[in-house]
């Protein structure tokens, strides 16, 4: 892990009680030595602190999230310059790749309401992620495309996460965390009836857009 100084490594001496935890023995003090040979950066931090040249020095098909908004530590197209086979993704709607909470933050909390969870555990928001991993696997609807000036999506380098205009999203997501809550004991209200239920998250959906 770095921070604006580098590399947070054991014996710095800025280094808080909160950093402390992430702090490594490897003897590499920059970015540009610790993402050599990495198979994955993500960065929180700030516009273009990543270059071509270090991506150049990543493992094979690097990902890279580039959270920064509204400038990511990289643009994807300077990414590729530096390995063309890189998977990346932003925070941003006009690249590849958006992550955005919206994709999951509304659904963990109506799966979450809907079985009256006394808390959102680890196991709650694996499962809403995993759902997100295998519902970026399954062909698109038309109706996503439409919402995109017909543009079309597949599983791969450019899609790896759903578009937070897919429906699917509304029908499987809760579905996903309400199962892992009554699964881990955190659940105060039991769905018995999951057909009914998935039909239920539809016809909200529906009704939503008829708003």
């Amino acid at each position: 892990m770095c921070d604006s100084q580098g590399v947070i490594w054991k014996g710095r001496k800025s280094v808080n009680k909160w950093k402390e935890e992430f702090a490594t023995d490897r003897a590499c003090r920059t970015l540009r030595e610790a993402i050599t040979g990495a198979d994955c950066f993500i960065g929180v931090s700030v516009a273009n602190a990543l270059k071509a040249e270090d991506v150049a020095k990543m493992a094979k098909k690097p990902i890279i999230f580039a959270m920064a908004n509204p400038i990511p530590e990289i643009d994807p197209v300077e990414a590729r310059k530096g390995c063309p086979d890189a998977i990346i993704a932003t925070g941003r709607s006009d690249f590849p790749n958006q992550v955005n909470n919206v994709m999951c933050f509304p659904f963990l909390f109506r799966g979450t309401l809907d079985v009256e969870s006394k808390a959102i555990n680890y196991e709650m928001k694996m499962a809403c992620s995993m759902a997100l991993a295998e519902l970026a696997r399954e062909p698109v609807p038309a109706v996503v495309s439409e919402a995109y000036d017909g543009k079309e999506f597949k599983f791969g380098p450019d899609y790896i996460v759903p578009t937070p205009f897919d429906p699917r999203l509304m029908t499987t997501l809760p579905l996903a965390v309400a199962k892992a809550a009554m699964e881990t004991g955190v659940a105060r209200k039991k769905i018995t009836d999951w057909d009914a239920y998935k039909a239920h998250l539809h016809q909200l959906w529906l009704n939503e857009q008829d708003e």
